[in-house]
């Protein structure tokens, strides 16, 4: 084995990626050296890009999401791993509680180096087997956003068969998962997008409508076309938030698990507690629900949604198109052939 690799390196806030060769180190005790094949982006990645992230130290190797082979097992860590196809938790440290993360709790891409690289070092613990179903660029879409849809939507949306489930902005990764786990689970599902292709494609996917939430009057059309949802997905926040609370069931749940839209003006707190809804916050997810989801992935073939593959060298390209907001799926990052 060489002892260097290419890793895709950041130097500076608004700075392009670069190809840089690293020194290749042997794990520590309880860590795998994680061979990968393919990454795939998140919006973290183009957030710490633009220095919104706490915590840049410069220079470092972002990504959150991988796939590949285990190459080495540190001391300590359990061998039946080498030479396994892997998928890779991207929640560090979580905590010993499953209902929220501890203090020392981060996410694979910063500070530790991360996964837009040909090696990555991790804990053997945040290693799961690679769905047999998926490919190695599918596989790697798998991690951050699939980990955050199911936790939001089972361990804190308690989502279950039969009941209407509605979420907002389709057409990123955690949406999309979002969508194909909800239809696998036997929810009927609705979705908001800006665009009207989007809500096409939702449509082709199983999803049963939808509306542009552009529309002055889309809160109250939505309710026209498919009443009260048990359950309310949401990433945004915002001025629209409110309207999610009119949307929402008497006894319903309400998740969000971000605010790219920023803080709500105003928060009907006569209806919520008149109402009796529930609003339920989220972020990541524990040990148990990455291996829940990585089982239920399995169990339900369950195939993400992938905009596109870009070479090793495109990464930054793939962050442009992120950045404009088009894309429809995950963006993933092709690090090795096979």
């Amino acid at each position: 084995m060489a002892n260097t690799y290419r890793a895709l390196v950041l130097d500076s806030v608004g700075a392009a990626l670069r190809v840089s060769k690293e020194n290749l180190s042997a794990p520590k005790p309880g860590e795998a050296l994680v061979r990968l094949r393919a990454a795939a982006l998140n919006h973290r990645d183009l957030w710490i890009q633009k220095g919104q992230y706490a915590g840049l130290k410069f220079p470092l190797v972002p990504g959150s999401d991988g796939a590949g082979t285990v190459e080495k097992i540190g001391a300590g860590a359990d061998a039946s791993w080498l030479g396994r196809k892997v998928i890779i938790n991207p929640s560090l440290d979580w905590g010993p509680l499953p209902e929220a993360q501890g203090k020392d709790f981060r996410i694979l891409g910063l500070p530790e180096a991360g996964t837009l690289a040909e090696f990555v070092r991790v804990p053997a613990a945040n290693l799961a087997a690679m769905p047999e179903h998926l490919s190695f660029e599918e596989a790697a879409a798998l991690p951050l956003a699939g980990v955050t849809a199911y936790r939001a939507l089972f361990a804190r949306g308690q989502v279950r068969a039969g009941e209407k489930v509605l979420l907002t902005g389709i057409g990123g990764g955690v949406a999309l998962f979002l969508l194909r786990f909800a239809l696998a689970a036997g929810a009927r599902v609705y979705v908001t997008s800006g665009s009207p292709e989007k809500l096409r494609r939702a449509a082709e996917l199983g999803a049963a409508g939808g509306i542009e939430y552009t529309r002055p009057d889309w809160a109250e059309s939505l309710q026209a076309q498919a009443g009260l949802f048990d359950c309310v997905i949401d990433s945004a926040g915002g001025p629209g938030f409110p309207k999610l609370c009119d949307l929402t069931r008497p006894g319903g749940r309400l998740v969000f698990f971000g605010a790219t839209a920023g803080n709500p003006s105003e928060l009907p707190l006569r209806k919520v507690f008149w109402r009796q809804l529930n609003l339920l916050g989220t972020t990541m997810g524990s040990p148990e629900d990455f291996a829940a989801m990585a089982r239920f992935v399995a169990e339900n073939g369950i195939r993400p949604v992938i905009d596109g593959v870009y070479a090793f060298e495109q990464a930054d390209e793939a962050l442009r198109r992120m950045d404009a907001g088009g894309q429809f799926g995950k963006l993933v990052i092709r690090i090795a052939e096979g």
